[in-house]
């Protein structure tokens, strides 16, 4: 390994570092408790070092909701393959999509609460971000109806799971009922034909 090549790696290993401690600092402590100054004590590198890496907050918490999106991809997609397609499928996805969101709090609030700088629905929207929502509209879109836009379609689903989770961890929701949410969620969207095989499990609390 050349000297360039290895200075690259360790170049990658401190930026993967800063994402991780980040995202486990904000876990257990919230995104307010996340500052330069403490990712560098804890990361024991300096904070120009860090500043080398990233400008500020924004951008941590950027590369942090791409790692996110990354994930949530790879959860939405294993969810549904384990599902024939139709309304398994997307019922599935939605299980999948709130088990995400309840069991990572703080990395979800970077995906989708917090400004982390990155453009959605954009030209410059960046790859992990198309194919989160590429999962999500796979198992959706064959039950857009004739006159409706697919993307549309999507959007309105996806905002309707997003409002259910957010009220709920705000407490405006109970939580116990979030099983019920997800049941006539799908009904609305892709109409109530009986499950073949599967039965509806309650997302983990």
């Amino acid at each position: 390994m050349s000297a360039q090549e290895r200075k690259e790696r360790e170049r990658a290993n401190r930026h993967q570092l800063i994402v991780s401690t980040a995202r486990e600092l904000a876990e257990a402590q919230g995104w307010d408790a996340v500052t330069t100054r403490k990712l560098a004590e804890r990361i024991e590198y300096s904070q120009p070092v860090l500043y080398s890496h990233f400008r500020g907050k924004r951008e941590i918490l950027g590369a942090v909701a791409l790692e996110g999106m990354a994930e949530l991809t790879a959860a939405l997609r294993a969810a549904v393959a384990e599902q024939p397609a139709g309304r398994p499928a997307v019922a599935a996805l939605a299980r999948a999509y709130t088990d995400f969101a309840t069991g990572s709090p703080a990395l979800y609030d970077a995906m989708f609460s917090l400004d982390n700088g990155l453009p959605f629905a954009a030209e410059a929207t960046p790859a992990p971000l198309r194919e989160a929502f590429q999962a999500l509209l796979d198992p959706l879109v064959a039950h857009a109806g004739p006159d409706e836009e697919p993307g549309l379609f999507v959007e309105t689903f996806w905002a309707a799971l997003h409002g259910l989770i957010t009220l709920t961890r705000a407490g405006r929701l109970p939580a116990d009922r979030i099983p019920s949410r997800i049941t006539l969620l799908v009904n609305r969207f892709v109409g109530t034909e009986e499950l073949v095989g599967t039965e509806e499990q309650p997302p983990v609390q």
